[in-house]
């Protein structure tokens, strides 16, 4: 449904895209994730056909974009981040007015302004001016806009920004409903967002593709939370939080200290976020929970518990995009 092949872009010295390719299954609720300055908004305009690559070429539903084109722009359902709504208008005149833009007839407008209307559930605010909304509605009514004329492909660019927990919840129902029917490239920062609503995740960084599959299998990969459950030596019990994590983050591997709880009876309990999944080995060609291991009972320490406590797509990001040389 989306087949991008080698996109290139440049600003003056500044290469915002180095030969990006991949391709997007019709039906597919697909991530698009990087850091800021990675190439996902000039990845997003190149698609949306306002913007025009140096090299390489896009295609959508089989059809070439081309600025030049607006019926392969049609083919493209496009929300940005900030929704360029005109607030003092009414949900129903703005969607009808954005359907006659589109070129759709007096008959056909009515008839896609109601079909969207229902697909986002915005019917009893149909009729008021889009300002007098709650932000969650605000978004709802922008990605009314953006299924106008029945596109193909959805390109939603951080559709939860900005929303209360309640709102996100329906935000991300709605994005997995449309999905069953749509091809979907979600970008956002929130990664719990592509863990919910994504089978699959792209990653870009430094105008590079640096990653593709499915998101459980990545941070499988790369990272997970370790849990160390020891017991302090006597002469060991008022040594402070620091030097504990200051130990325990020397073993090669470890990356961060997530949570640190005292127990009675000299108990230190702590999560760790580890470089390698259970399993996979460390740089250093041992696993990371031996390292670990290595490093408590060293000290005298009597390890109680030492066990996976599932995978950590944070980690995986952070370590994927981790290199200098970034591009916006």
């Amino acid at each position: 449904m989306i087949h991008a092949h080698g996109l290139f872009k440049r600003y003056g010295e500044l290469v915002a895209l180095d030969h990006v390719s991949f391709d997007v299954e019709r039906g597919s609720v697909v991530g698009f994730l990087g850091p800021n300055g990675a190439g996902k908004s000039t990845t997003m305009k190149i698609l949306t056909g306002t913007l025009v690559p140096d090299g390489g070429s896009c295609e959508v539903a089989g059809h070439a974009v081309s600025p030049s084109d607006p019926g392969s722009r049609r083919r493209v359902g496009y929300l940005p981040e900030s929704t360029p709504l005109y607030t003092a208008m009414r949900v129903d005149r703005y969607l009808d007015f954005v359907a006659g833009v589109l070129g759709a007839s007096r008959t056909e407008r009515k008839r896609e302004v109601g079909r969207v209307i229902d697909a986002c559930r915005i019917g009893k605010h149909a009729g008021r001016p889009i300002g007098a909304l709650s932000k969650g509605y605000r978004q709802r009514v922008g990605l009314a806009q953006a299924l106008l004329g029945d596109p193909d492909v959805l390109i939603l660019d951080e559709p939860t920004s900005g929303l209360d927990p309640r709102e996100v919840v329906r935000m991300r129902a709605l994005v997995r409903e449309l999905g069953e029917e749509k091809t979907i490239l979600l970008s956002t920062h929130i990664l719990s967002e592509i863990e919910a609503t994504a089978s699959r995740v792209i990653i870009i960084a430094g105008g590079k593709l640096v990653a593709d599959g499915d998101p459980h299998a990545m941070a499988q990969s790369r990272a997970a939370r370790l849990v160390v459950v020891m017991r302090l030596g006597v002469e060991d019990l008022d040594l402070e939080r620091a030097h504990i994590e200051d130990e325990l983050m020397g073993a090669h591997g470890v990356q961060e200290v997530l949570h640190f709880e005292v127990k009675p009876g000299g108990i230190r309990r702590c999560v760790l976020r580890v470089e390698r999944a259970p399993g996979s080995e460390s740089l250093q060609g041992e696993p990371v929970a031996e390292l670990v291991t290595r490093r408590v009972t060293g000290r005298g320490w009597h390890l109680s518990e030492l066990s996976w406590d599932g995978v950590d797509f944070e980690a995986a990001f952070l370590a994927l995009t981790d290199f200098e040389g970034e591009r916006s």
